[in-house]
């Protein structure tokens, strides 16, 4: 039985090498695009832990020309030909650290399936699975909870890291981390914004950490531009972090972090 999700008349790839292969092509999904990445960092070793590949059109262009041609008819072809092209693209660059690719929850069809498609890619381009991340947005609108945990779960069970992006928008909130637990949260950068300024989100933020922290789960902040909210962040006991502070996402390059961002006072 067809998932409802998907256009009537959809036929699913096999899941064969040849069919991975296949879907991992630009060509099949209608248009091109290309990637942008950002460094996540560790504050307190003074390194990257993972580039996060963002989506840019083939020129550099925003992510939402790109994402604006996405529809239910390519939905599913494009989240896979994202997975093939973040890899292979890494391993171009020469990427050492991890890579976070972020995926669509709505384009699975079979988690095996679509899993199915990254081992190939990162077999062929010989990239660790258990460096590749699957991120994915919380504020996208999942219809069945308990199945997109059981999604993040298979993908976990692989090998791969799991990470909840925009924490605290959408499902993925503390009804997800009832039913699942990820490997990392990416704080939603509003809670982040000007932080070391407003109280309220300085109490919810150490809650969060000391919450996921009894839970396993590992904390990034994203959206950080000020020497301020990364003190501050770092002090409630948060080492993984994102924003143009660090760099801002290079264009089929990998962004070097400036010395200056580290900060004196973070050690």
């Amino acid at each position: 039985m067809q998932n409802p999700s998907f256009p009537v008349g959809f036929v699913p790839l096999s899941g064969t090498p040849q069919d991975c292969s296949d879907c991992g092509k630009a060509e099949r999904v209608g248009f091109d695009f290309d990637y942008a990445f950002q460094p996540i960092v560790d504050v307190d070793r003074h390194e990257v832990f993972a580039h996060e590949a963002l989506v840019r059109g083939p020129n550099g262009e925003g992510a939402m020309t790109v994402l604006s041609q996405v529809n239910e008819q390519n939905r599913y072809r494009f989240d896979q030909a994202c997975r093939v092209k973040a890899i292979k693209g890494a391993k171009r660059l020469g990427m050492q650290q991890r890579i976070s690719i972020n995926f669509l929850p709505n384009a699975i069809y079979k988690p095996e399936l679509c899993i199915r498609t990254t081992l190939e890619a990162a077999r062929a381009h010989g990239f660790p699975v258990d460096q590749i991340i699957f991120e994915v947005t919380e504020g996208e609108r999942v219809e069945d909870g308990p199945w997109f945990a059981q999604i993040l779960r298979e993908y976990k069970r692989c090998g791969f890291m799991t990470a909840i992006d925009d924490f605290g928008a959408g499902y993925a909130g503390l009804t997800l981390l009832a039913d699942f637990q990820p490997d990392l949260i990416k704080i939603d950068m509003a809670l982040v914004r000007n932080i070391d300024a407003n109280p309220a989100r300085q109490t919810i933020v150490r809650s969060l950490v000391r919450m996921c922290d009894d839970l396993g789960v590992r904390v990034i902040a994203e959206g950080i531009e000020t020497a301020n909210e990364r003190d501050f962040l770092h002090d409630a006991g948060i080492r993984l972090m994102q924003g143009y502070l660090f760099a801002r996402p290079a264009f089929q390059a990998l962004a070097v972090v400036e010395p200056a961002a580290w900060g004196s006072g973070v050690s």
